[in-house]
């Protein structure tokens, strides 16, 4: 088969779990020998860094830009000139494609994908990482936006496709929200599927992600400061960059927490795998996740989370409380210390506990699974 995935960044020049689990697809559908193309806005800044991926054609369709502007939302631009060029691209190769794969946002490569689809005869296969409710799309954007960019979403779920989602949260929306046909509900999890054995906990919080305001990374600052009155020498790291750094770094200064806790950026997934294998747990203050890596990769380092309840956050979804993590029940400082405090009483055995959790459900969140089911889906697609 020749398959066309469509997403507007790329695993390493974005980090995100969207953007490893459309690197990780492309690259594992070429290793079993289908020919693959990637269709993704530029992100490089000249054509001797353009990606090489094994096996996979990278074709660049829009311009590189940020994809958040200065109030940390995503831009509108972008997401119109990359739908553009997928538009573009697609009336030019779209009938060399027997499946074009693409997440649902941005949202206009869905809607481009739709309106060739009749020329090109490919099977359409989307993924709903998330789906936001109209209130949600009211609080991001404002009133006569929010009701635009809920419309859009609206049209993008009445496209047919065969869709996949990545937690129940978004499966029932996306039914809720009028889709008529098979949901099926994936994992992202690409690492090592070997149980852990139990580790020995340090004294230090892990955040690892994009700070943008819906991870509230600033957060992890005042709860380590609160959670050490109780846990002595507790530290914290907060990985990862994005508009909210300066956030951190002020929380960093304002609380005196320099040398207790550090924000070295983004780190190698060496790096993250050592820290999150010598913690005491990992802190995720999401209000929104789609899914939630970072709770299963702690996992299979034996290493329990914190996440914060939240009716945007499909995160406590990899949550069993008091086996492999608890859930706070907000962001604020005392809550979140709470969770941290009580990981610390859990001690070696909810450290035991999730490793065994790790075991029970690895298989069921890993890539090779989801792999499985995606290339199973692409002969049914739009039927």
């Amino acid at each position: 088969m020749h398959v066309c995935i469509a997403y507007d960044c790329l695993f390493p020049w974005t980090v995100g779990g969207a953007e490893r689990w459309y690197r990780s697809l492309a690259e594992r559908l070429a290793q079993d020998g289908h020919e693959v193309t990637y269709v993704t806005r530029r992100q490089w800044d000249d054509d001797g860094d353009a990606p090489r991926l094994p096996g996979v054609r990278v074709v660049s369709v829009s311009r590189n830009e940020p994809l958040y502007g200065p109030d940390g939302n995503r831009t509108i631009g972008e997401p119109l000139r990359y739908g553009r060029g997928v538009l573009g691209h697609l009336l030019r190769h779209g009938r060399s494609y027997d499946v074009v794969h693409t997440a649902s946002f941005p949202y206009f490569s869905v809607l481009a994908a739709a309106v060739v689809r009749p020329l090109g005869g490919y099977r359409l296969v989307v993924d709903w990482h998330e789906l936001w409710t109209a209130s949600y799309w009211h609080t991001y954007l404002g009133g006569a936006k929010g009701w635009a960019g809920h419309a859009v979403q609206r049209a993008c779920v009445r496209v047919p496709h065969r869709a996949f989602c990545f937690s129940q949260l978004h499966r029932d929306r996306l039914l809720a929200e009028g889709f008529r046909g098979p949901v099926a509900v994936l994992g992202e999890y690409a690492g090592n599927l070997t149980p852990p054995e139990p580790n020995e906990a340090g004294l230090r919080v892990v955040f690892a992600g994009r700070h943008i305001a819906e991870k509230r990374a600033p957060a992890i600052v005042p709860a380590v400061m609160r959670a050490r009155a109780s846990i002595p020498g507790l530290r914290g790291i907060v990985y990862g960059d994005g508009p909210q750094r300066p956030d951190v770094l002020a929380a960093i200064a304002a609380l005196e927490a320099v040398g207790i806790v550090e924000a070295p950026g983004f780190v190698d997934a060496e790096v993250l795998s050592a820290a999150l294998r010598g913690a005491l747990c990992m802190v995720l203050p999401s209000s929104r996740e789609g899914y939630g890596q970072i709770v299963v990769e702690a996992a299979a380092c034996g290493t329990p989370s914190v996440v914060v309840a939240g009716e945007d956050n499909a995160a406590v979804e990899l949550v069993d409380e008091g086996r492999n993590g608890f859930v706070a029940a907000s962001a604020a400082p005392a809550d979140l210390a709470a969770a941290i405090e009580r990981v610390h009483r859990g001690g070696a055995a909810l450290r035991e506990s999730t490793c065994a959790w790790f075991a029970d459900n690895a298989t069921r969140l890993s890539l090779g699974e989801s792999f499985r089911a995606v290339v199973a889906s692409y002969g049914r697609a739009g039927a």
